[in-house]
């Protein structure tokens, strides 16, 4: 098992405490009465889903992909449940694996049998939900709220059952302050998770989404985007203010920068950005990468006539 998975697996291990279980072939639920602790084989018609699952929807191709590999090689890690008062069980976490074994015409799947409250239920089916690989920030963001709120958690205990810094989990807390729609843009990876993380230091709404606009128009990369954050918090406070006006500015005024930035960026041959603010103020930022291209930006703003 690598490095990754074993980090990944530590806040749900930590919550299963499943050192030392034994094992047995198979669950029989006439004869084996005291199942609590084991590792058995237990038939696919006694299992329910988790009533707290917080995920609904799972890749159809996914999980076909899965079934293939399962016939091929079997249920390689157990799934876990807990044991009903009426001899059934509910499934606590691998509702992924259970539905590709049926895929796979499996009539058992390997379990760990635990006892578990309906607090415990939700908590390891949050947990188990926001440690898929294929999670989004905002969703990983949203399942480690869930937590906080339906656990009541903090920020501290998240992060010690999570095997996480507490910074990690602040950071990702904070992306659900931005608007709906950066997040949306985080959400279809039209920006990256710095990005998110620089615009969450922007104070006020429009510039966050003027910002992100320019992000997706202009490819802006991480670094450039914390530039501009940088300066606009070394901004005297009115021209902050100006620079962050209540209505957008007209399409027509928006249209004249937009093409007096793509002359100048080509002319640079660096980003430009070129912002307008209430009064006719504004401001033009010319990005550079380095010392040597810092240089050569310098030649041709001075460059004579």
């Amino acid at each position: 098992m690598n490095a990754k998975k074993r980090a990944l697996g530590k806040g749900l291990g930590a919550l299963l405490d499943t050192p030392g279980a034994d094992i047995q072939p198979r669950y029989d639920i006439e004869k084996d009465l005291h199942a609590v602790g084991t590792v058995a084989h237990v038939p696919l018609d006694l299992i329910q889903a988790n009533p707290f699952q917080p995920r609904t929807d799972f890749d159809e191709e996914s999980l076909q992909e899965l079934a293939a590999s399962i016939k091929e090689q079997g249920v390689i890690q157990p799934v876990t449940i807990r044991k009903m008062e009426d001899g059934k069980f509910q499934l606590i976490s691998g509702e992924r694996r259970c539905k590709a074994s049926r895929l796979a015409d499996l009539t058992e799947i390997p379990a760990y049998i635990r006892t578990a409250n309906d607090q415990e239920m939700r908590e390891m089916a949050i947990v188990e939900n926001i440690q898929r690989e294929n999670l989004n920030p905002i969703e990983i963001a949203l399942g480690y709220q869930q937590l906080i709120e339906d656990c009541k958690l903090t920020q501290e205990m998240l992060a010690e059952r999570l095997g996480k810094s507490r910074p990690s989990i602040a950071n990702h807390l904070r992306l659900l302050k931005l608007p709906g729609d950066i997040q949306i843009g985080l959400r279809q990876e039209l920006i990256a998770m710095g990005h998110a993380r620089a615009l969450v230091s922007v104070d006020n709404v429009q510039t966050q989404l003027e910002i992100f606009q320019d992000i997706i128009a202009q490819g802006l990369s991480v670094r450039d985007v914390e530039e501009i954050v940088k300066n606009l918090s070394e901004m005297p406070e009115q021209e902050q203010e100006d620079e962050q006006p209540n209505a957008p500015a007209p399409k027509v005024q928006n249209e004249k920068f937009k093409d007096l930035q793509k002359a100048l960026t080509e002319f640079y041959g660096s980003k430009v950005q070129v912002k307008s603010r209430n009064g006719g103020k504004g401001s033009i930022v010319i990005n550079f990468s380095s010392q040597e291209d810092l240089e050569r930006i310098l030649k041709l703003v001075h460059k004579p006539e």
